[in-house]
């Protein structure tokens, strides 16, 4: 494999909504340049970044993958990402690490839900776009509809450099609108297209798209203004130039037309990036988080091979043959291999031996690797996805993504004893490449949950550690944790008294019971006067009414929320002990219970679900019904954000309710925000229930 060097590098993220031709697309281009011998298809599991078990099984991109290829004198690292809501975080965490996003639109559909998204990505990371309007060739399909629901959602600087010659069966080719050029292709060809003369019927069409791109590439450029007025367009030379600094600086967003299985256009698409995404040597700095030097200010790195040598990790894979793989990318100097690195964020040392690039799942052995260069690397001990090695003199720490917390929990129990022992190594591999992957216990209700961004990406896990793991789970909705807590005060008398031969058990104790505030938790304040009760019995007292708190007193959840004030008791020089004042302390609390009014509080979550705007009033319903309650709503390009508190209980289903309402393209997360009392028609269901469960525990017990 050919060494490159940064100029000569460019690193692209295809983005965009779910079955929008975005794998198809990096088919067509890795088969038009001669990557692959033969065009790599979705549907028969061929395609070279669709390769895991799931992703071929599901017909859909489920993580992101890596493939590059060689066009004229240029290497081309391309980042295949999912379009899928639930895993559309990974297409997040590729951003930092590429110079420019090829954002693909379905011919038909236009501007989809997740589109939106990955664009609200870019401009986080002031990632350069291109569009490829993508399937052409389908029925139905639309140049000016495309182009429409484009500029719709993004705004004027969306603009064709390209129009498509033919319609929907008839899509053969394209009229570029900066050289001036046609070029047509054999529909399932080689993809490399012939030039032509424009068709005669889009000769006016094409002459005012071209001075419409001309126009808006001269606007605030003043030189290349006067250049237009005074000739009536801008030659080549200049508009190449031109246009690649607008992509660059994000003021243009140009939009080409193609068919990924089809095969058309694949190789513009590589001519593009070539001529118009920026080089990773024409970015001035990379930005470090971490100050390396006491003064505070953070270190940055220019991406050339002259600087000490740094990588970030943006991607991890667990494999079953070689281990945990590295994916990464190398921000500055030269990486070369058996060096040894420092990671920055975990303290520890890393030997980098057998660094490699990625064809899909192939690993490409390499030399180097030089800055700007994307690459990978199998067997490192501590390393994981965010983290940054690099040469222990010149220590810098790149920013790691933020990415939303899950959206849905399900509590997760292994189905043998043997499974049991498989499944917490099964599943922290799991979680190791994939970020949005979270395992717990709930120290309330003892249940081991897992958590992911819905039910599709929670079936992938379980699916994943049946065949690479041969751990089998049973899934179940969370049970939800209520607690108790009260709203009357109580001031009562906890006697302990027990007389038996020889030694007895004497306790006694006198407690005043008031509510806290949301959030108070417990308080115990000691306020005995004289002695009353021995310091040393005083902490045997709050004890016994933390552990009765504990067991609660309504349905069996914990209390909260409230302050105890022990006030006077008294005690038996020989009889009293810890126990004794602990079991006063229980007495105390069950009869203070019974005068406080204790109430159930349940969780509220925080939700935020954005769906198309036609679906907005079926959810407001939906939200209502569920005892939800609206905070505020919000439009963005097509699409409505509605923010809500919904009681956890009814969103436990919530998921699979968004995907039958909104066909799909409805995307939600939420997270805790606060206890709140639940209504007293509900309470009597949930004691209810409760104890019915209690009682059986019992009965099983005996």
């Amino acid at each position: 494999m050919k060494v490159y060097e940064g100029a000569n590098i460019r690193n692209v993220a295809v983005v965009g909504h779910g079955h929008a031709g975005k794998t198809s697309l990096v088919s067509a281009m890795l088969y038009t340049s001669g990557a692959t011998q033969r065009m790599g298809r979705v549907d028969d599991g061929s395609a070279t970044t669709d390769y895991d078990d799931e992703e071929i099984a599901r017909k859909m991109s489920i993580a992101a993958s890596l493939a590059y290829v060689e066009w004229g004198k240029t290497k081309i690292n391309i980042v295949d990402t999912p379009g899928f809501s639930m895993f559309v975080h990974e297409a997040k965490l590729a951003l930092p690490v590429v110079d420019a996003a090829i954002v693909v639109v379905d011919g038909v559909a236009g501007v989809e839900v997740v589109t939106q998204r990955v664009w609200n990505y870019c401009e986080e990371f002031k990632t350069p776009r291109l569009i490829v309007a993508s399937r052409m060739d389908r029925e139905r399909a639309d140049a000016e509809r495309v182009l429409e629901s484009l500029t719709n959602a993004f705004g004027r600087s969306v603009i064709p450099l390209e129009l498509p010659i033919g319609k929907e069966k008839n899509f053969r080719g394209v009229v570029d609108l900066v050289t001036m050029k046609a070029y047509t292709y054999e529909l399932g060809g080689n993809g490399k297209g012939k030039e032509t003369e424009i068709p005669a019927d889009m000769k006016d069409a094409v002459q005012a798209a071209h001075e419409k791109l001309v126009e808006l590439v001269a606007e605030g450029n003043d030189a290349l203004l006067e250049e237009f007025f005074d000739k009536g367009t801008i030659p080549e030379e200049d508009l190449i130039p031109a246009l690649h600094n607008a992509i660059r600086e994000d003021k243009l967003f140009p939009v080409i037309f193609g068919s990924g299985l089809g095969n058309v256009g694949a190789d513009r698409v590589m001519d593009f990036i070539v001529d118009y995404t920026p080089a990773p040597a024409e970015h001035e700095w990379v930005q470090g988080e971490v100050a390396a030097s006491g003064n505070g200010e953070p270190p940055r790195r220019k991406e050339a091979d002259t600087e000490p040598v740094s990588v970030y990790v943006f991607k991890t894979v667990s494999d079953a043959f070689a281990g945990r793989i590295s994916y990464f990318k190398v921000f500055s100097g030269v990486l070369k291999n058996d060096v040894t690195f420092q990671n920055f964020g975990r303290g520890s040392s890393e030997k980098l031996a057998h660094i490699s690039i990625m064809q899909g799942k192939t690993a490409v052995p390499v030399t180097e690797l030089h800055a700007g260069d994307i690459g990978a690397v199998a067997k490192l001990k501590d390393t994981l996805t965010g983290d940054t090695l690099g040469d222990k003199s010149a220590p810098i720490q790149y920013p790691k993504v933020k990415l939303p917390e899950p959206a849905i929990t399900f509590a997760i129990e292994p189905k043998s004893r043997a499974d049991e022992d498989k499944l917490g190594p099964g599943i922290h591999k799991l979680m190791e490449e994939d970020a949005m992957l979270r395992f717990f216990r709930d120290p309330q209700t003892k249940e081991f949950l897992i958590a992911g961004t819905g039910q599709q990406h929670i079936e992938v896990v379980v699916s994943k550690m049946k065949k690479r793991y041969h751990t089998e789970v049973n899934l179940k909705a969370p049970k939800v944790p209520y607690r108790e807590t009260i709203r009357g005060k109580a001031d009562v008398q906890g006697r302990h008294k027990k007389q038996t031969g020889g030694h007895g058990q004497y306790g006694d104790c006198k407690i005043k019971v008031e509510p806290l505030p949301r959030g108070g938790n417990f308080e115990f304040v000691n306020d005995i006067f004289g002695g009353a009760i021995p310091k040393n019995f005083i902490p045997p007292v709050e004890k016994g009414i933390k552990d009765a708190a504990a067991r609660g007193y309504l349905a069996g959840y914990p209390m909260v929320d409230f302050r105890v004030t022990l006030y006077d008791g008294s005690y038996h020089d020989v009889d009293s002990n810890d126990l004794s004042f602990q079991m006063a302390g229980r007495i105390a609390f069950k009869k203070a219970m019974e005068v406080a009014k204790p109430t159930l509080l349940e969780p509220i979550m925080a939700v935020e679900i954005t769906v198309p705007d036609e679906f907005a009033g079926t959810i407001m319903g939906d939200l209502n019904s569920r005892r939800g309650r609206i905070q505020g709503m919000d439009n963005k390009g097509g699409n409505t954000v509605v923010k809500a508190e919904v009681p956890m209980a009814e969103m436990l289903t919530y998921g699979a309710d968004l995907t039958s309402m909104t066909q799909g393209r409805g995307s939600f997360n939420m997270e805790m925000h606060h206890y709140d009392v639940v209504p007293g028609q509900l309470q009597e269901k949930i004691i209810d229930k409760a104890k019915a469960e209690r009682g059986e525990v019992k009965e099983e017990e005996e």
